[in-house]
């Protein structure tokens, strides 16, 4: 029985490590990929813009 009890914490890690992987992967692109898109562009244009008004008054 202590070759159960030395095998079930890498076993459950795996399942855990595997199930967190296939997550990662399923949640890329699919119905949210326009809203995560948008986000970022917003994100990119807030922030040039930003740099720009710095730079257009001199700072």
């Amino acid at each position: 029985m202590d070759y159960v009890a030395a095998l079930l914490p890498p076993v459950v890690m795996a399942v855990a490590f595997t199930a967190l992987i296939v997550t990662i992967v399923k949640s890329q692109g699919g119905a949210n990929k326009a809203k995560e898109d948008a986000a970022v562009d917003a994100a990119l244009s807030r922030t040039e813009s930003t740099g720009q008004e710095a730079a257009a008054h001199g700072a």
